[in-house]
Order: C-alpha cells, then structure tokens, then sequence
C-alpha cells in the first residue's frame, strides 16, 4: 500500500507542475495576444505632446479601431520613428491623405481653414528645417495612404514639418487612455 500511495503523490504533483506549466504558458500566450493585436502601453519619453501628454506619462494605445478604418484628423496615433524604425512616436493627425496643409503666421490651415486647436495653448506653428531627405514646402499635399501629424507642443516637437506625412501603414495604434500618474487618469483627447 505504501508503494501505491507513493505513486500517486507523484503523479499529483506531476499534475500539478503540468498544470503550472499550461497555466503559465496560456497567460503569456494571451498577453502576447493582447499586446499583439489589441493594446500597448507605452512610457513618453519626451514633451513633444505636452500639456496633453507630460513626460514620464504612461498611456494606452490600442489597435482595433484602425483594423476596419484610417486615422481621423485629431486623433493621437502612434507611430513607428520614420528615422528610426525601432523607436515609436506619438503625435496628433492633423490631415489625411489629399488634404492641403499650410502653416501661415503661426497657425495651421487645413484646406485652406484655420485650425482650432486648443490643445497647443496658443503655441505657434512654423515650419522646421529638415535634415531628414528633402526640405518640407508649403502648401503640402498629403500623399495617398499618408497622415499628417504634429506633436501638441509646437515649439518642441519634430514632427511632420520635420520628417514629411507618414505612411498609415506605419500606425500602430490610437493612443486613447493616461493611467500613470495616478493624478492624471484618463481618456486622451
């Protein structure tokens, strides 16, 4: 009997290890899964989106909604860095593809409207000297299956005035909820 009761315990605890194992497996399988196709959490690393977005934030950024449709103007998108493909961007659309941007005064005009844009808190919008490929000229015609895109803090953000409209192909995802700090939870606007 001894014997019998023996082998039992070690098939109960073989179970068990199995068990932990699959348990594991599953749990990296679906936040793979999860990170993969549905959301991704990043830490910004610069103050190209204040106020909207602070340094240090950590917001969500999620896929779906760009599986059955493009990026909208107004929309913050990330995006992977044209200069370095590794690096990913967050930035605002400001146009889409066939839109006319100009950047007269300080202020942004789409299709020949002036944008509102409160989220900039009155920061001026001028064109920045390129070293990346060809200098951007204005009026500037967003290419097929091309965003326009700046970063909220006009005044310290390199953005499509810097690198040119980039390709929607490039997105990968809406950036749609701050939860650190803890002060500051919330959806992005």
């Amino acid at each position: 009997m001894y014997s019998g009761d023996h082998a039992e315990k070690k098939k109960g605890i073989g179970r068990s290890i199995l068990s932990f194992v699959l348990t594991i497996a599953a749990i990296v399988a679906i936040a793979w899964g999860l990170r993969t196709f549905v959301f991704q959490a990043y830490e910004i690393p610069s103050g190209s989106m204040e106020d909207t977005i602070m340094t240090g934030d950590m917001v969500f950024s999620e896929k779906l909604t760009y599986y059955g449709s493009d990026p909208e103007r107004g929309d913050i998108v990330t995006f992977q860095d044209p200069e370095i493909p590794s690096r990913t961007l967050i930035k605002r659309v400001i146009a889409t593809e066939g839109q006319t941007v100009q950047l007269i005064d300080g202020d942004v005009f789409v299709d020949g409207q002036k944008l509102v844009e409160p989220y900039t808190d009155g920061k001026e919008s001028w064109p920045l000297i390129s070293s990346y490929g060809s200098p951007i000229t204005y009026p500037y015609t967003v290419p097929k299956g091309e965003l326009w895109v700046m970063g909220d803090n006009r005044t310290n953000s390199q953005d499509s005035r810097y690198f040119g409209s980039i390709p929607v192909s490039s997105v990968t995802g809406k950036a749609i909820f701050k939860y650190w700090p803890l002060d500051s939870i919330g959806p992005l606007e």
